[in-house]
């Protein structure tokens, strides 16, 4: 690799632990906390969410209407939110999932897109073998089990900062999922939500359902060989995330852009 690796022993990391807030807001934290890395405030940082609601993320440059089924969504009382990554849409089930969030100087990562990946997604593989699942890295974002994904994960880098987040899939509920998404060709959503079927698994289906332990998994498969400082957000994080998720991520403006 080109690049310092992440998981230099010279890195101080701050990690926050797991907490659930609403799709505006767990992307306003992130921004928020991109900002303040970026003014070197804060130590690079780690945390873990969830999604309450559980809500539908759609990439940077996707449309929404193309994406999402919006009625569909307001309908299961389901929230929708743009991502600042690309990528393609997502649905972030509450109970189905846990999601994380790397935030750092980009120079602390490779230069190469795929190697980036590749870098983080180990920390991942980590965790879930800690859980005696094997997962294996697939370019360019992928993890999978047994030849499944269990994990899809997106990047930006703004401001010399790479933001990097994912999911790790504890259960799935596919045909939940395509009653929120759009396909295509509606024609052919049936035969999508097999094939969906036979190519996405969950940590529940190779035996892992204590959502406490896996979390726990995933905290240490992160940690390892890092100095590591549990900490929280400040009061400026705390602040502009408010903003943000009030006035950019809750806005029409922003969520409808394309």
């Amino acid at each position: 690799m080109n690049a310092k690796p992440a998981t230099s022993n010279e890195t101080n990391w701050r990690l926050i632990p797991l907490e659930t807030n609403t799709a505006a807001m767990n992307m306003a934290l992130d921004e928020a906390c991109a900002h303040e890395v970026i003014l070197g405030n804060v130590s690079p940082t780690i945390r873990f969410y969830r999604w309450k609601p559980s809500a539908v993320t759609i990439g940077y440059f996707q449309s929404l209407e193309q994406e999402v089924d919006v009625k569909e969504c307001a309908k299961q009382g389901v929230d929708i939110v743009r991502r600042r990554t690309g990528g393609g849409a997502v649905y972030h089930d509450y109970a189905g999932e846990i999601t994380y969030s790397v935030i750092a100087p980009e120079k602390m990562f490779a230069n190469n897109i795929v190697e980036s990946y590749q870098q983080v997604a180990e920390w991942i593989i980590a965790g879930l073998g800690k859980l005696n699942v094997k997962a294996e890295f697939v370019p360019i974002n992928d993890l999978v089990v047994s030849g499944k994904k269990i994990s899809g994960n997106a990047q930006t880098r703004r401001s010399g900062i790479l933001q990097m987040h994912g999911t790790i899939l504890c259960d799935v509920d596919v045909d939940k999922m395509f009653s929120l998404l759009r396909v295509p060709d509606e024609k052919m959503k049936g035969k999508t939500i097999t094939m969906v079927k036979e190519r996405v698994t969950s940590l529940k289906q190779h035996g892992a359902d204590d959502y406490t332990k896996i979390y726990h998994a995933l905290h240490e498969g992160f940690i390892e060989n890092k100095k590591i400082t549990e900490g929280k957000w400040t009061k400026e994080e705390k602040q502009n995330a408010q903003i943000l998720a009030e006035e950019k991520y809750s806005a029409q403006k922003w969520v409808g852009m394309r």
